[in-house]
């Protein structure tokens, strides 16, 4: 229990030391080892964790949705996306922050990322709900929060590496994040018509369009529909496993890139680096999270933090209750992943020996990531949205963006104690 301790201690020490916290994971959980099992298994067991993370096949499910999420917003489907659900509901009040969250909830069906997400419609809402005269705390609040969708609705690459790291179905925590996807939509709007019935000028509305203009607007996402048919249904139907849907959605994206016309030598080049960018810095903390667990594992903490908990008499959903509020409030001053990725060795066990099943839990997880990524001060979408849109200033976004964290909040305590939202369409799935 002690080394335990010390060792998270270490890595927020390190951290404060402004050391990389992949670095901090890996150096804690080496010496760790070598402290209490000696240098040698130590340096073996980590060469062993690089080697089988670097080539393990599962893991390639995490490049190819990276690649086509970027394929995908380079082909300028958000665009289409937008233009289709203001075509249906841009006319009515603050029409254009709703048609933002339904793109969002659109594009996260294609995209897996919240940070792309709020970055692409950043460019696409932005300037129309300017034009129109919304209030830039409202435009940016609604960019922020529909962003995380991104991560909610499938395939996500959250889910992927809780997927991973947990053993838990990856086809399984897909289909758990439908309901609860379209569930935070829906009251992420409630959000918007909340705040333009008090304040109507905050979101005026904007021109109703002819049913012509709706249809020919439903043609242009003819694309998004076939991807996630395709990808989404073949991996729920048990048509192909996630690792192959992955891949065929990334080539499926790449050919709508180069139909749309959109795929330069250039661009290519830049999508590809992009990813590679970004693919390595979510295995470096995969990596380090396995060199931390490892370490964690070896010692009694879990084993000991399990037989107080359950000795104690606590409810078994108070337990998980309490678990939401550590990591809301760590979702505030730390980076999501790296907090997830650091507390899953410690928390994951207890879940389980409570009973509780682990797709559930992994909604939760997404859910508190969720909040984290628009909860000042840290709150990783308020800051793309801020370098995207330097006009904007940071309280004006944080201003817009507090209601929807509160209902964000309000969404995982109904996740937390109605878990059927949640495990219904896994329920079907062999």
């Amino acid at each position: 229990m002690t080394e335990s301790l010390l060792g998270f201690l270490a890595i927020f020490a390190l951290a404060v030391m402004r050391v990389p916290l992949a670095f901090a994971m890996a150096i804690v959980g080496t010496a760790g080892l070598g402290l209490v099992r000696g240098w040698g298994p130590a340096f073996a067991s980590t060469a062993q964790v690089v080697y089988e993370t670097g080539f393990a096949y599962t893991l390639s499910v995490i490049p190819l949705f990276i690649l086509m999420g970027n394929f995908v917003a380079r082909a300028g489907l958000a665009h289409e996306l937008f233009a289709a659900a203001n075509a249906f509901i841009g006319h009515v009040r603050g029409g254009l922050a709703h048609a933002t969250i339904a793109a969002c909830a659109g594009f996260g069906a294609i995209c897996g990322s919240s940070i792309a997400t709020a970055a692409t419609m950043s460019k696409v809402a932005y300037p129309s709900m300017k034009k129109l005269g919304y209030a830039d705390s409202l435009a940016t609040g609604t960019i922020a929060a529909g962003g995380t969708l991104g991560i909610m609705i499938p395939p996500s690459t959250i889910m992927v590496i809780y997927g991973i790291v947990t053993e838990t179905h990856i086809g399984k925590l897909f289909a758990a994040g439908v309901v609860p996807g379209l569930l935070t939509a829906l009251l992420l709007m409630a959000v918007i018509s909340y705040v333009t019935w008090r304040q109507p000028e905050l979101g005026p509305a904007g021109e109703r369009s002819t049913w012509p203009q709706r249809l020919k607007a439903l043609r242009g996402i003819w694309g998004v529909l076939v991807l996630v048919v395709v990808v989404l249904g073949g991996i729920y139907g048990g048509v192909f496993t996630t690792t192959e849907g992955a891949g065929i959605g990334a080539s499926g994206a790449f050919l709508f890139a180069l139909f749309r016309r959109t795929l330069s030598w250039r661009i290519l080049l830049d999508v590809l680096v992009e990813s590679a960018r970004t693919t390595a810095m979510l295995f470096a903390l995969l990596i380090a999270a396995h060199i931390f667990a490892n370490f964690i594992n070896f010692t009694s903490m879990p084993g000991d933090l399990k037989h107080w908990i359950t000795s104690q008499g606590f409810s078994p959903v108070m337990v998980v209750g309490a678990m939401m509020v550590i990591y809301v409030l760590l979702g505030t001053v730390m980076e999501e992943l790296s907090m997830v990725l650091l507390t899953i060795p410690l928390f994951f066990p207890i879940v389980v020996a409570l009973g509780f099943d682990p797709v559930w839990f992994g909604v939760l997880i997404v859910m508190v990531i969720q909040i984290g990524l628009i909860s000042p001060p840290v709150g990783m979408n308020l800051f793309v949205i801020n370098t995207l849109l330097p006009n904007v200033g940071l309280p004006a976004i944080f201003k817009g963006t507090w209601l929807f964290v509160v209902m964000q909040c309000a969404t995982l305590l109904i996740l937390l104690f109605v878990p059927s939202l949640s495990l219904w369409l896994p329920s079907f799935m062999k």
